[in-house]
């Protein structure tokens, strides 16, 4: 029992191990919540209810920064903490810790839209129902949770050891952001989606779906022998993971530039991905009202960074934090309210 008690009161990646757990045991709460309670029936979620699910998520997420003013205000571990968290200390550090947490979050967050434009996308190429949709992303979000704990946990590992491979994130983001720029509001044609096709070429599919299953046992055509065959609700699945590893290669840097806090990296990301599936509905029922969205997203990725170079001329060789939460948001704001004004006279689909 003693022994256990120090493992959970053992730092891990600048924080105790109990505060770890205490967040996930909360994502847990979330999605048992979610659906057990909130979806426990499969049924098509109208804008409304999407609306309001992504209210209460977004809610949550903002409040999490008074859980992250708490631990930060106090002497909690400093060994995998942010230089810009070390050079303050009470409120002043606690207020620092916000800030950088509101910025990832509203980052994030942002860059999961993009997410949302391309899985609707598939979900439309597969011909899902909405009323299926959910548990597609539901079960897609266990799988989020699991790899951006591993990419984080590296990426924390690498930015502690080598300083410099912050600004390698950086240059990859400035690339990242003008090649998205290039390509603008362009329309990808699912069709010839290299993932989808290669996906087909190596797994036995359904051609039509079998209620809410993600596997069936029918008779193999050729022998006549039962065999497990995918259904295109687990197509929809494995696509979904795989998107959401290739939007990680830029919303993982992203983040790690804004600040190399594990903890605040961590909570950011998984507080914007968990309304993300709540949002999903409303979104992509008018998904070509944010076409031009791309372009703030694109500016947003050269802003960060470029922080990172421009930090070396600042006190303490960091960007502003209040600075940057600013300018994040004004960019994300600016994108938002230009897409609607450009796409005003453009009636979304109904839900």
């Amino acid at each position: 029992m003693e022994y256990l008690s120090s493992i959970i009161m053992s730092e891990f990646l600048g924080q105790a191990v109990w505060i770890w757990l205490a967040f996930l045991a909360a994502v847990v709460a979330l999605l048992a919540f979610d659906l057990g309670v909130v979806n426990r029936n499969d049924h098509e979620i109208g804008v409304a209810e999407s609306l309001r699910l992504s209210a209460f998520y977004i809610i949550i997420g903002l409040s999490f920064s008074a859980v992250i003013w708490h631990l930060y205000n106090n002497d909690s571990p400093t060994a995998s903490i942010d230089s810009q968290l070390l050079a303050v200390t009470g409120p002043e550090r606690a207020w620092t810790a916000v800030q950088l947490y509101l910025t990832g979050f509203a980052v994030e967050k942002t860059l999961a839209l993009d997410n949302v434009f391309v899985i609707s996308m598939v979900f439309a190429y597969l011909a899902i129902p909405r009323k299926y949709q959910h548990r597609v992303l539901f079960w897609g979000i266990i799988g989020v949770i699991v790899l951006r704990a591993i990419m984080i946990g590296l990426g924390a590992t690498l930015v502690s050891q080598f300083s410099w491979t912050l600004y390698i994130f950086a240059a990859f983001l400035i690339f990242t952001g003008v090649m998205m720029w290039r390509k603008g509001s362009d329309e990808e044609d699912m069709s010839q989606n290299r993932i989808l096709l290669w996906l087909k070429r190596r797994m036995n599919v359904t051609p039509q779906l079998h209620g809410n299953k993600f596997r069936v046992r029918l008779p193999d055509p050729h022998t006549g022998k039962l065999r497990t065959f995918g259904t295109p609700l687990l197509l929809a699945l494995i696509f979904v993971e795989i998107v959401d590893l290739v939007f990680a290669i830029d919303s993982v840097p992203a983040i790690f530039a804004i600040t190399s806090d594990a903890y605040i990296v961590y909570t950011s990301n998984i507080f914007a991905i968990l309304g993300l599936r709540a949002l999903f509905f409303a979104l992509a029922a008018m998904v070509e009202r944010f076409r031009y969205l791309k372009y703030a997203l694109a500016l947003t990725l050269i802003f960060i960074g470029s922080k990172i170079f421009l930090g070396d001329f600042f006190p303490g060789g960091k960007f502003p934090s209040e600075w940057s939460l600013g300018i994040t948001l004004g960019l994300i704001a600016s994108g938002i309210v230009y897409s609607l004004w450009k796409t005003r006279g453009h009636q979304g689909a109904g839900a």
